[in-house]
């Protein structure tokens, strides 16, 4: 499914909310390795959530971040 995208293209637009787009200057290896980096540590939220384990949560929400900033997805934009 294709959602609008803003002119300057580095926000689409989900429920009328700005989402902002993979830096389009990483390689396609760079995204990939990085998108399951993302994945990995969304994962590790939800085994830490089940788990009840605080730590583990902080680190897994940590990785998150770190992973949506070299994505481009937070952080200073591109």
């Amino acid at each position: 499914m294709q959602y609008p995208v803003t002119s300057d293209g580095r926000y689409f637009i989900v429920r009328r909310r700005p989402w902002r787009t993979t830096n389009p200057g990483l390689s396609t290896q760079e995204r990939d390795r990085l998108t399951k980096e993302l994945m990995t540590a969304r994962r590790a939220i939800g085994a830490a959530l089940h788990g009840r384990d605080d730590a583990a949560l902080q680190a897994a929400r940590r990785q998150v971040h770190t992973a949506k900033v070299a994505l481009g997805e937070q952080g200073p934009v591109w």
